[in-house]
């Protein structure tokens, strides 16, 4: 960690220990703590937070580049003010995905995204049409305000079945708000491809709205995958998620956007708070240009997921290949017990997935904590005779 680095978490901690925060919180938490299936999300406690393996909730372990604490750590000097020079993000995120400003909406996080799109998009009962497993906060604010979900299983081979959601929306197209695509899905790691994206878009009734969550586009090694962003230009009822929160490493920080029609976005922007801080905004900034760093998290991820996943093959536990900075392993136990068994060693791997409770979702972190992983996870865990897994 560098000097930079240090002053700001430093200077970052005081000044939530003067507005009176209490050690018990945890202040950098992504957001939620209950996982799909109302299942909460178990945490290390805060006192001891530093010595655990954090490979639960896909973040950048490495923490974000000095050219993003940089300017974060200049934008300080803007923290009493409400008008302040925020560093142009709206436009720099517009100019890098070849679009207008008015195109995008700033949000706290990509989650927030959701929820918007959620209470803009489902009115008098609309439901949304996704997947299951996926990133489930679409279906949970759903509940929230009092709609629902058409939930689709994925196929044998964990992917989303486009076909089957072109069947659905077609069925059911006078109830849904709109339909829910996570590409690449979290928290099977696989990817739609762009083929399969314009059949979805071209199969469903025109006008229907599509979010599609690009949360780990960053990720992404394979040539089939494409960012629907292009949709967006075409006039197309497509709504982007993405995020700083992943290869930025700006988790804790909060700062996401929507992408979609200026038509789509001013019926979006009422529902969204707008409180994003002024430091984040001039870190994303940073963090858009800093595309070398970017690279280097990425080879990172890829390198550390190609050798824990063949370990674990090798072992004799199937892996899913994945197209993220998490991937999944088939341990053949219910996942519950397993994760507390894994905190008691000092690891916190992914929450629940139902139905895929026999699957553990694990997140890329330092070499370091993969190999406290592996050490943990044989432990706990006795040696398969190899079999031919996915993922090697």
């Amino acid at each position: 960690m560098s000097v930079s680095r240090r002053s700001f978490v430093g200077g970052f901690a005081a000044a939530l220990g003067y507005l009176g925060v209490g050690n018990e919180i945890d202040l950098f938490a992504q957001g939620r703590t209950q996982g799909a299936g109302g299942a909460a999300r178990a945490g290390a406690a805060t006192n001891d937070y530093d010595s655990f393996a954090h490979l639960s909730s896909n973040e950048n372990c490495w923490g974000p580049p000095d050219s993003v604490m940089k300017a974060m750590n200049n934008a300080w000097k803007y923290s009493n003010r409400y008008g302040y020079p925020d560093g142009g993000i709206v436009q720099d995120i517009a100019k890098h995905h070849g679009v207008k400003p008015e195109n995008i909406l700033l949000t706290a996080g990509s989650g927030e995204v959701l929820d918007v799109v959620g209470t803009a998009f489902l009115p008098a009962g609309k439901k949304v049409l996704g997947v299951e497993p996926t990133y489930s906060t679409v279906y949970q604010h759903a509940t929230s305000i009092k709609s629902t979900a058409i939930k689709l299983p994925l196929g044998k081979d964990y992917r989303q079945d486009i076909p089957a959601m072109i069947k659905a929306a077609n069925a059911n197209a006078a109830q849904l708000g709109f339909v829910y695509l996570c590409n690449p899905n979290n928290p099977t790691g696989q990817i739609v491809t762009a083929t399969e994206v314009k059949q979805l878009l071209d199969g469903i009734p025109a006008g229907m709205p599509v979010l599609i969550d690009e949360a780990y586009h960053h990720f992404v090694d394979n040539a089939e995958y494409a960012t629907s962003v292009p949709y967006v230009l075409e006039g197309r009822p497509v709504i982007i998620a993405r995020t700083f929160s992943k290869i930025a490493a700006l988790a804790g920080m909060r700062l996401g956007y929507a992408i979609a029609s200026k038509e789509m976005i001013d019926k979006m922007r009422p529902y969204s708070m707008g409180s994003i801080n002024a430091l984040v905004k001039h870190g994303g900034v940073a963090a858009l240009k800093d595309t070398a760093s970017q690279a280097n998290v990425k080879k990172m991820v890829l390198d550390l997921r190609k050798k824990t996943t063949s370990e674990l093959n090798a072992y004799g536990y199937e892996t899913i290949p994945s197209e993220t900075n998490f991937f999944m392993v088939h341990i053949g136990r219910e996942i519950q017990p397993v994760i507390q068994e894994f905190l008691a060693k000092k690891v916190q791997v992914g929450r629940p997935f139902p139905p895929m409770t026999t699957h553990m979702r694990v997140s890329i972190g330092t070499a370091d904590e993969m190999a406290q992983l592996m050490t943990a996870f044989k432990e706990i865990f006795p040696q398969k005779s190899r079999n031919t897994a996915a993922g090697v």
